[in-house]
């Protein structure tokens, strides 16, 4: 009886300190499970965008704007799955926060920062394939590798100084502080205007966005599908030019893909956020936002065949040979 009684004591994440929270318990089977999902997850996440990384770096014909774009999210993926997942983890195991404040706020601001370049990103994306499939013959002139860095950079310094400035209003203000607020946990309280603030900034507005472009690609693809049908039933040749457009709305279709998973992921969390008034079906829901960062290279591989091709080179250690940089990667192969 002393045994149990024992075993069922309350704990605390710092024992010594009286304003100490509460230390969950999971079952052994719960331990396995979780670190098991973890591992496989954060491996997962992290070698095959490494693998995007290395692809799109190394080989010169990769080097366009569309792809530095990718590139952008792929290493934002890879941060997410180097650090943003393992630590996650370690709250979710430990059910309790062991850093320190003030890497808590750092972290904090990292995961905000994350998903919020992942959104620019594919924002940036659905700009990119709107110009190429409805401006052709604007795109080499309007979208530049330059312009196109210029632009993340951009981006990742505007949801920087926001991020700054969310933390800092809802986490270090005086009045953000809960009367109820234990020690030992990592998590930020927003307030209700920085709520709807965030949800239009980092959600609705850019979501909006992209599904108007896209529905304008998609729209302007159907149009030049129906052209070419023609085209090719009156006996008359399909052009380069028509062959070009039917590779950019190729491009534009897996891109639209990737921005489906993510919308896919991503609503449910923020649904969740807003309506359910539990943290346990937030941090099942926040998972779901970490598993899109490892959903991205699937869309690569089962869509571009170059992805394919690189990767085989990468593995059979052909990108150590001199001039492998060089390789045209699609010969006999479409984009």
């Amino acid at each position: 009886m002393a045994y149990e009684t024992e075993d069922q004591e309350t704990q605390y994440c710092f024992p010594d300190i009286n304003s100490s929270c509460v230390k969950g318990r999971h079952s052994s089977h719960g331990y396995i499970i979780i670190y098991l999902f973890v591992s496989l997850l954060s491996v997962w996440t992290v070698f095959l965008n490494l693998l995007v990384i290395i692809s799109i770096s190394h080989f010169k014909k990769l080097h366009t704007p569309t792809n530095m774009i990718i590139l952008s999210l792929a290493v934002n993926d890879l941060i997410i799955g180097l650090f943003v997942i393992p630590i996650q983890a370690i709250k979710l195991i430990e059910t309790c926060w062991y850093f320190g404040d003030t890497f808590c706020g750092l972290y904090l601001f990292l995961i905000f920062e994350l998903l919020s370049a992942s959104l620019s990103n594919l924002v940036l994306i659905a700009v990119d394939r709107y110009v190429a499939v409805c401006h052709p013959l604007l795109y080499p002139q309007k979208i530049t590798i330059t312009k196109t860095l210029m632009s993340i950079c951009l981006s990742w310094v505007c949801y920087s100084a926001y991020n700054t400035a969310l933390i800092i209003n809802n986490r270090y203000s005086e009045t953000s502080h809960r009367t109820d607020e234990c020690y030992g946990r990592c998590f930020i309280v927003m307030s209700f205007s920085w709520l709807v603030a965030d949800l239009v900034m980092s959600f609705i507005f850019p979501c909006l966005i992209m599904i108007t472009l896209y529905l304008m690609i998609f729209y302007v693809v159907h149009q030049q599908v129906k052209v070419m049908n023609s085209l090719m039933k009156g006996g008359k040749c399909v052009t380069e030019g028509s062959v070009k457009r039917k590779s950019e709305s190729k491009a534009a279709l897996t891109l639209g893909i990737i921005v489906t998973i993510y919308l896919l992921c991503y609503i449910p969390y923020y649904i969740c956020s807003l309506v359910v008034n539990s943290s346990t079906a937030i941090h099942v829901m926040s998972w779901t936002v970490y598993v899109n960062s490892g959903m991205n290279p699937l869309v690569y591989a089962l869509f571009y065949p170059w992805f394919k091709k690189t990767a085989k080179i990468i593995f059979t250690l052909k990108i150590f040979q001199p001039a492998s940089s060089l390789i045209n990667i699609f010969t006999e192969l479409d984009m």
